[in-house]
């Protein structure tokens, strides 16, 4: 007989989503699923490819959608049994109202749940690539309603305006993101592609900032050219799954980037244009080669 105990925990994914290729919820959905959680997910556009071919098809669902497909989910009765609330791409204000909305709805039926928010606004070499307003809507409204946030360096120093060029500056501003996280969760600071002159070369870095401490891991700097769309949504994805699964940042840190490296390893040796989750399955449940979550004094 199968009790509830021996149910998979689920989780509510708020994201773009791709028919070809991986980015969005498209990244997202399949590792999470692949470590053992029912993944419910919303869209906020459907396209037929990133963004990053240049020329895409495809629509952006009004804001409202997404507190219409909460109605229904709700009407099942099944909120309550909602462990954590994932965000990335969001695209208007009126989304990330809509996704606030959801994580306040899912809390007020299990306030145990947890909403890990990747603040999608932009990178390096790219600048920001969401309306010019969206950085100061996600800053006031998403970051404080968060309890774990993945921003990457450049986001970093966008929803801060703190310089991120050695590691003392990323574990300040990181302090400083954290100060405004949900003041009752674990608060929770991820941040993705850190690239500092003071690293070792050719390497790339996650650090993790917690109440507890702060880590950081390190693997090899692939030459992936161009950089592979898909990667930011599917790290936050592995952190936020490996968090829940272990209840530890830097456990959740290790196994995250090592199952990132690995799929990332598969896209260079493949020659791919989209990251290859699917031919590198195995790894996101467990990595062959662990890098290890390093502790910073």
């Amino acid at each position: 007989m199968t009790t509830a105990s021996d149910l998979p925990r689920n989780l509510l994914s708020i994201q773009s989503w791709v028919s070809y290729g991986h980015v969005g919820n498209a990244a997202a959905m399949f590792p999470l699923q692949r470590l053992g959680f029912e993944v419910w997910g919303v869209h906020t556009v459907q396209f037929s490819n990133h963004t990053g071919y240049g020329a895409w098809t495809g629509q952006v669902y009004a804001p409202d959608g997404v507190a219409e497909l909460l109605d229904g989910i709700e009407a099942r009765g099944v909120l309550g049994s909602c462990d954590g609330v994932l965000s990335g791409y969001m695209g208007s204000a009126g989304t990330v109202a809509a996704v606030v909305g959801a994580v306040r709805r899912v809390r007020a039926a299990n306030p145990a749940a947890l909403y890990c928010c990747d603040p999608v606004m932009g990178d390096v070499g790219r600048g920001v690539f969401v309306h010019p307003d969206l950085p100061a809507v996600i800053a006031a409204q998403a970051v404080p309603a968060a309890d774990i946030v993945t921003p990457n360096q450049f986001e970093l120093e966008l929803l801060t305006g703190h310089a991120v060029a050695s590691l003392p500056q990323a574990l300040d501003a990181a302090r400083a993101l954290r100060e405004r996280l949900h003041p009752d969760g674990p608060r929770i600071v991820l941040v993705t592609s850190l690239t500092r002159p003071d690293a070792p070369e050719d390497t790339i870095e996650t650090l993790a900032l917690t109440g507890e401490g702060a880590w950081v891991c390190r693997t090899p700097l692939l030459p992936l050219d161009p950089p592979r769309n898909g990667t930011g949504d599917a790290i936050a994805a592995l952190f936020f799954g490996q968090y829940l699964r272990t209840g530890r940042a830097d456990e959740a840190l290790s196994l995250a980037m090592s199952a990132l490296y690995a799929v990332l390893e598969r896209t260079h040796a493949a020659g791919t244009r989209e990251i290859q989750l699917i031919a590198a399955q195995d790894e996101l449940a467990q990595p062959t080669r662990v890098f290890p979550a390093e502790p910073l004094a």
